[in-house]
């Protein structure tokens, strides 16, 4: 998603502007995006949640799935069109992000310059004459600050999940356009162990208020055949485009050739 980052400052942006856009085709290729705990019951509606691996940190992270091919993703359309009522939150702070300052406890706000929502003749600009940030930036920090602190609650979760040892790998098979896919590599929230857990330990899932989200995350999946049921209608819709295109070249083909006249 992110090609070029570096720190907003009014030296190096002082005349970029950014463009308000609902065009997502930066987001065409990923077929999953990082979503918070907070983001769960909203996102359960229409896509399946599910955890990967993060090996390095020795965690889990939640995602949504938004396609079942790498580098598809089934709810934007050829115009760049989202096609759900959901937009997971880290898709939506784009070209912003937060970074990390090596070796400080501290963030600072970065922008991605190779979008094209950034442009120094269209748009809301980012400082005003006099250096100082816009309402622009100051929407950004604190949204961006928002989903910091949804993070780290989101990381205290998932570090609970895999103390108690909830999360388990998830093994499907689907028939999608008349070809098996299998869903491996993410992982699914136990819903037996929780059943399991002791009267204490239940009590304190529900005093984290972890609760709405575990249920919100197995409520989801489901949404996988909704993933399956996409699949199967953009292979039909390529298919009829190619037969029409197939159609109309063979047509123009009887209209240019005629019998030679002796």
């Amino acid at each position: 998603m992110f090609e070029k980052m570096v720190p907003v400052n009014k030296e190096r942006h002082a005349h970029s502007k950014v463009k308000p856009s609902a065009d997502f085709a930066f987001a065409s290729k990923f077929h999953i995006a990082y979503v918070t705990m907070h983001e769960f019951v909203r996102a359960a509606a229409t896509y399946p949640i599910v955890f990967l691996e993060d090996k390095e940190a020795d965690d889990f992270r939640p995602v949504v799935l938004m396609g079942l091919d790498a580098g598809e993703n089934l709810f934007i359309d050829e115009e760049g069109n989202w096609e759900a009522s959901y937009v997971p939150a880290m898709i939506r702070r784009y070209p912003f992000a937060l970074t990390k300052v090596p070796d400080e406890d501290r963030y600072v706000v970065c922008v991605d310059e190779a979008s094209d929502l950034l442009s120094e003749t269209d748009g809301n600009a980012m400082f005003d004459e006099q250096g100082n940030p816009t309402q622009v930036i100051e929407n950004v920090r604190r949204y961006l600050a928002e989903l910091q602190q949804m993070d780290q609650l989101t990381r205290e979760f998932t570090k609970f999940l895999g103390t108690h040892n909830l999360l388990t790998p998830l093994n499907m098979r689907v028939n999608a356009a008349d070809q098996v896919k299998n869903i491996t590599g993410c992982y699914v929230i136990n819903e037996e162990r929780l059943n399991n857990f002791s009267d204490s330990l239940f009590l304190e899932v529900r005093q984290s208020r972890y609760l709405p989200a575990i249920y919100a995350h197995l409520i989801s999946l489901p949404q996988i055949e909704r993933l399956v049921n996409l699949k199967k209608s953009l292979v039909e819709h390529a298919a009829d485009a190619d037969a029409s295109s197939t159609k109309s070249t063979a047509a123009r083909k009887r209209r240019t050739t005629t019998p030679t006249e002796h």
